[in-house]
C-alpha cells in the first residue's frame, strides 16, 4: 500500500512538472526564427558579415527575432520601433552587457563595458559635466583648430608631390592628435620619424584589439570553453590592450612628475581636469590608476578608429556621388570661402555639410550591431519574451537601410537630412538614426566626435578637388565593407587631391 502511495504520488509530481512545463512554454512566447541546428545553433546563419546576414533573415522573420548563435540565446532587433522599446522604453532593464570573452579582463574597469553601478555612474558623470560638455569643448577649441590645419598642410604636400592620400590613415592620424591634444595637450603622432613609428603602432594596437574583439569567438558561444580560450582570442587582445595600457600610463607618470614642479601651470586638458577632481573632492574612483588609465584607453580606442573610419565612408561617397560633392564644395565657397579650413563657429551654416555626415552614419554605421546589450529579466517586447539573460544585438545597420523609413534606403542622399521640420540628429531620440546608440549607453563621446568629423571633412573638400587613383571612376569604385567590431572598408580610399 506504502509502496503504490509512493508511486502515485511520484506520478502527481510529474504530472505537475509537465503541466507547469508546458504551461510556461505557452506563455512564454520566443520571437520568431530560423531553426537552430543541434549544439551550433544558428551559427551558420551568420557568415563574414552578420550585418547583412541578420538583415535579411529579418526580412523573412521580422523586426525581432530569435537565434541560438552556439548556446546562447540571441535576440536581433532590426526596426526602429523595436529599438526604442531595448533602448528607451526599456531601457533599465537592457542597460547592462554581455562581454565578450575576449574583453573579460577588463569589464569591470572599461567604461563601455561595465554594468551600471556606481562606478559606472562616477565615470559617465566625469565624461559629461566634465570632459566632453560645451564649455570644455569650447576651451579646447584651438588644439583642434592646429591639428585640422596639420591636415591640411600634410595633404598638400602631398598634391605638390604628385602623391595619392590613403584617407583613413591620414584620417586616424589626426583623430589621433586631435583625442591626445584634447587628453593630454600632447601629439602622440607628429611628423619625427619615432613619431611616425608611434602612430604606426598605435594604429596597430587599435585595429589589432577591434579585430580581435569582433573576431567570431568559440568562447562566447560555448560557454564551456571560455577558460581554454581555444583561438588565442583573448590572449591577443589581452596583450594588445597591456600595450594601450603601457603607452598611456607613460604620459600619466610623465604629468604627475612635472605637476610636483612650483612652475607647474595646470592645463585645460582631459587629464588635468581628472587630476584636480582627484584631489579636490573624494573620487575614491578617479584615485585607483586603473580607472583612469582604462577610461584613456576607452576614449582612444573608440574615438580614433570610428572617427577615422567614419570619415573614409564620407569621403568615399563624396567620390562616388560627384553631385553631391559639388553641393558641399559650393556650400562652403558661400559660407566660409573656398581654400580655408573651416572653423567650429562655421559647422552651424553648413546644412548641407551636416546632412552629408547624418547619411554617412545611415548607411555606414561603424559599429553596426552596437555593443551588445542583455536582458536583466523576462521582458515583453513586440508582444513576444525576451528570456532573462538573453543577449540582444540592435541592427542599426538594417535601420538605417529599413524602407519603411527611407526612401530610396540604399542611395546616399544627404538631401533627405536637409530642412526637416522636425530635426533628425543622432542623439539617441529619433531611433531611425542611432549610430552612437541610446538610452544610458549612449556614447558620451559624441559631442567631441561631431565636432571633429564636420572640421576634417568639411576643410578637406574645401580646400582641395579630389579625384580617384589610377584611373578608377566613381563607377567602379568598391565600396564594399568588412565586418569587425567596426565596420570598415574593405578596400583602403586612395585619393589624389588637386586644385
Amino acid at each position: 500500500m506504502v509502496f503504490l502511495s509512493s508511486i502515485l504520488l511520484c506520478l502527481c509530481f510529474i504530472s505537475w512538472f509537465l503541466i507547469q512545463a508546458l504551461h510556461r512554454r505557452t506563455r512564454v512566447r520566443l520571437p520568431p526564427g530560423p531553426k537552430p541546428f543541434p549544439l551550433i545553433g544558428n551559427l551558420f546563419e551568420l557568415g563574414d558579415k552578420p550585418h547583412l546576414s541578420l538583415t535579411k533573415l529579418s526580412q523573412h522573420y521580422g523586426p525581432i527575432m530569435f537565434l541560438k548563435l552556439g548556446w546562447i540565446t540571441t535576440i536581433v532587433v532590426s526596426s526602429s520601433t523595436m529599438a526604442k522599446e531595448i533602448l528607451q522604453t526599456n531601457d533599465q532593464l537592457f542597460c547592462n552587457r554581455t562581454i565578450p570573452d575576449a574583453l573579460r579582463d577588463i569589464g569591470d574597469y572599461s567604461l563601455p563595458w561595465i554594468p551600471v553601478s556606481t562606478r559606472w555612474r562616477n565615470l559617465r558623470k566625469i565624461c559629461t559635466s566634465h570632459l566632453f560638455n560645451t564649455k570644455v569643448l569650447d576651451a579646447n577649441q584651438e588644439n583642434r583648430r592646429v591639428k585640422v590645419q596639420e591636415l591640411i598642410a600634410s595633404v598638400n604636400d602631398n598634391m605638390v608631390k604628385g602623391l595619392s592620400v590613403d584617407i583613413g590613415k591620414a584620417a586616424f592620424k589626426t583623430a589621433l592628435n586631435l583625442l591626445s591634444r584634447t587628453i593630454f595637450s600632447v601629439d602622440l603622432a607628429d611628423d619625427s620619424s619615432s613619431s611616425s613609428e608611434m602612430t604606426r603602432e598605435f594604429k596597430k594596437i587599435v585595429n589589432g584589439m577591434l579585430e580581435e574583439a569582433g573576431k567570431p569567438n568559440l568562447g562566447d558561444y560555448f560557454p564551456v570553453l571560455k577558460n581554454i580560450d581555444p583561438q588565442g582570442i583573448r590572449r591577443r587582445f589581452t596583450n594588445y590592450y597591456k600595450k594601450m595600457l603601457g603607452l598611456i600610463e607613460s604620459v600619466i607618470s610623465q604629468r604627475l612628475e612635472c605637476r610636483k614642479g612650483d612652475d607647474y601651470v595646470t592645463s585645460n586638458d582631459m587629464l588635468d581636469t581628472l587630476i584636480n577632481l582627484s584631489e579636490e573632492k573624494n573620487e575614491e574612483d578617479l584615485k585607483n590608476s586603473e580607472v583612469v588609465e582604462n577610461l584613456f584607453v576607452a576614449l582612444f580606442a573608440a574615438g580614433t578608429d570610428t572617427t577615422s573610419a567614419t570619415l573614409e565612408w564620407a569621403m568615399a561617397e563624396l567620390l562616388h556621388n560627384p553631385e553631391s560633392l559639388s553641393k558641399a564644395q559650393e556650400e562652403l565657397d558661400q559660407m566660409v570661402g573656398k581654400g580655408k579650413p573651416i572653423e567650429e563657429s562655421d559647422i552651424a551654416r553648413l546644412p548641407y555639410l551636416q546632412a552629408i555626415i547624418m547619411e554617412t552614419f545611415r548607411l555606414h554605421p561603424v559599429a553596426p550591431l552596437l555593443l551588445p546589450r542583455k536582458a536583466e529579466t523576462d521582458v515583453e517586447i513586440g508582444g513576444y519574451i525576451v528570456p532573462k539573460g538573453a543577449q540582444v544585438l540592435v541592427n542599426v545597420w538594417a535601420i538605417g537601410r529599413d524602407a519603411g523609413i527611407w526612401d530610396s534606403p540604399n542611395s546616399f542622399m544627404p538631401e533627405r537630412f536637409v530642412g526637416l521640420p522636425n530635426q533628425i540628429d543622432v542623439m539617441g531620440k529619433n531611433f531611425g538614426l542611432i549610430p552612437f546608440g541610446g538610452g544610458r549607453r549612449i556614447c558620451p563621446g559624441l559631442p567631441l566626435a561631431m565636432r571633429m568629423l564636420y572640421l576634417m571633412l568639411g576643410s578637406l573638400i574645401n580646400c582641395f578637388d579630389w579625384k580617384l587613383e589610377d584611373g578608377v571612376v566613381p563607377e567602379t569604385m568598391n565600396m564594399e565593407d568588412k565586418f569587425g567590431l567596426t565596420i570598415q572598408m574593405a578596400q583602403p580610399l586612395k585619393a589624389v587631391p588637386y586644385s
